[in-house]
């Protein structure tokens, strides 16, 4: 049986945010990709994608731009989304952004001009400033589903957590 529902084949999170104040210590936030299998959609991930490792194993998922200071023109972070080459073992993907703790507990409200895009091509999929989740250090900004056709939907998702950067990656799926 054929269908006319093309699903997600190829999406971009973008993320950016303002530089800390002259003197302050610097905002670093993070994307982070989590992915899961079939057998596992929920829970820990089969693999994770974030500044510390910048492409999945099967280089469907690259984190293309790395900031650690909010600082330059246009997006500070980029991430793509190659879902169409995934192998059939993965059936979700969630994004997240996170913030370094670095020099004590920060919250979204406390970074200004924080804003996440999600896109494919050029149809923005959600937009989002964090005002819902101002209070929480970390937050899931997207998932895509592989449905029962093997197509990538995608589902706007906002949650915040008050977790460091490490135990968000075993919650972000949850």
């Amino acid at each position: 049986m054929s269908t006319f529902n093309k699903g997600i084949a190829k999406a971009e999170v973008t993320l950016k945010w303002d530089p800390s104040p002259l003197g302050a210590p610097d905002n670093d936030l993070d994307l982070i990709a989590a992915t899961y299998t079939r057998d596992a959609p929920h829970g820990a991930p089969a693999y994770l994608v974030h500044f510390d490792s910048r492409f999945s194993p099967d280089g469907t998922i690259n984190l293309n731009r790395d900031s650690r200071t909010g600082k330059g023109f246009g997006p500070d972070e980029i991430m793509t989304l190659e879902l169409n080459r995934l192998s059939e073992t993965y059936t979700r993907v969630v994004v997240g952004v996170v913030i370094q703790q670095g020099e004590g507990r920060k919250v979204f409200g406390e970074v200004e001009n924080t804003a996440v895009l999600v896109h494919e091509g050029h149809t923005e999929l959600t937009a989002n400033d964090f005002a819902e989740v101002a209070q929480s250090t970390a937050a899931t900004v997207a998932e895509f589903l592989r449905d029962e056709t093997g197509e990538w939907r995608f589902h706007p998702v906002l949650r915040g957590f008050d977790a460091d950067p490490n135990t968000f990656t075993g919650l972000m799926g949850s």
